[in-house]
């Protein structure tokens, strides 16, 4: 089942019969991701009220366990999750909820309930290491020296790792295109920390542009 806050309600009613809400005792986990970077955010358990409250509403919302009611994320601290979309296992008693997050998701003011790199992409980690680099001595790494040498010199690196992966293509070399294109997203990385930018704001826009192509 895949779910969207803009889908009809008749749509909506109609898959509900494929949770399997006695399984656990009316409760159905929900493991939550950004749907923009792949990392997993948290877990929260959804009953029948919660799950159409969120497909309403567009906010993620669940069943506090220690409340003992309906608990949409951030309504104290704003910190929301907008839902994009809900998708079932294969064993229909587990949700897999896609969310663009509003600020943080853990309670201790984190981007995600796990701090383990596990919980987060290869690129997202990727990231992470190649802004750590920035301001480091230039002699400490190859990125630290890029940062150093500044955005013209980031820029032409893009620029000549763009125009080498388009020629391993031209010419069919299928292993030469995984290298260049590797280069050449390594390189984009770099570019976009030094200009306060990551991939998540690509995501973003893209995401953005899907969504008024398929309106």
């Amino acid at each position: 089942m895949t779910q969207t806050a803009s889908n009809t309600n008749e749509s909506t009613s109609a898959n509900l019969a494929n949770i399997d809400w006695d399984k656990q005792q009316g409760l159905i986990p929900a493991v939550v991701q950004n749907h923009l970077t792949g990392k997993v955010l948290m877990l929260g358990y959804m009953d029948k009220q919660a799950l159409d409250k969120t497909l309403t509403t567009g906010l993620v919302t669940f069943f506090s366990r220690s409340k003992q009611r309906l608990w949409t994320k951030g309504e104290e601290s704003g910190n929301t999750l907008n839902l994009v979309e809900i998708d079932i296992d294969c064993d229909n008693d587990t949700f897999l909820v896609q969310v663009i997050p509003q600020g943080p998701t853990c309670h201790l003011g984190r981007e995600s309930c796990w701090q383990d790199s596990k919980a987060h992409t290869f690129i997202d980690n990727l990231s992470q290491l190649i802004a750590s680099r920035k301001g480091q001595d230039s002699n400490s790494s190859y990125t630290a020296s890029l940062f150093e040498k500044g955005t013209k010199r980031i820029a032409q690196k893009v620029g000549e790792e763009g125009l080498e992966t388009a020629l391993a293509a031209a010419t069919n070399d299928k292993a030469e295109l995984i290298d260049e294109a590797s280069d050449l997203m390594y390189h984009l990385i770099v570019l976009l920390e030094d200009q306060g930018l990551s991939m998540e704001d690509i995501n973003r826009n893209l995401l953005e542009r899907h969504s008024k192509a398929t309106k």
